[in-house]
């Protein structure tokens, strides 16, 4: 009899210690599933121009949809020029083909975008231009007084080429 309760505390133990693995990797009803990443066709990612020659803007779609980024300019002040500034996205969206996004400040300085992202007929992501986001850029700046003066016009952002494997 002895040997046959040693057995059962063995089978217990080994019981308890698999249940919480069995819990973990079983998918729990209540927790919803991220959303899977886009699609290579519709995923917004990559760098695109942006004013000028050498500034850049560089989009990441994450998973499920959220947008990251930052716009990549020359300073445009006395103490900042011929630097490279980057400014982070503080908010950005991509909804249908809806592109917004706003940066964070740097020496009172800060956009916003709204427009819409195309992809061009007869493009292969390799080539530059593949995609178009067109739409009105609003430079937002302290006058003298230190209040805000905003500046807007269109704007049209060309993509980069993208590496892409051949397969694909």
């Amino acid at each position: 009899m002895p040997s046959m309760n040693r057995f059962a505390i063995f089978v217990l133990l080994m019981i308890a210690i698999a249940l919480p693995v069995v819990a973990q990797s079983t998918p729990n009803a209540a927790q919803p599933e991220a959303s899977p990443k886009p699609a290579a066709k519709d995923d917004i990612s990559g760098m695109y121009s942006f004013l000028k020659d050498g500034e850049f803007v560089q989009i990441n779609q994450e998973e499920g949809g959220t947008i990251t980024g930052f716009v990549s300019r020359f300073g445009d002040d006395e103490s900042d020029k011929k630097t490279f500034l980057d400014q982070f996205f503080s908010k950005a969206s991509f909804k249908g083909n809806t592109l917004t996004f706003a940066t964070k400040v740097i020496h009172g300085t800060w956009y916003e975008f709204t427009g819409e992202v195309q992809q061009v007929a007869g493009k292969k992501p390799s080539d530059e231009g593949f995609r178009l986001i067109k739409g009105k850029l609003t430079r937002h700046k302290p006058d003298a007084k230190g209040k805000d003066s905003a500046d807007s016009r269109e704007i049209e952002m060309k993509s980069f080429p993208a590496d892409v494997d051949e397969d694909q």
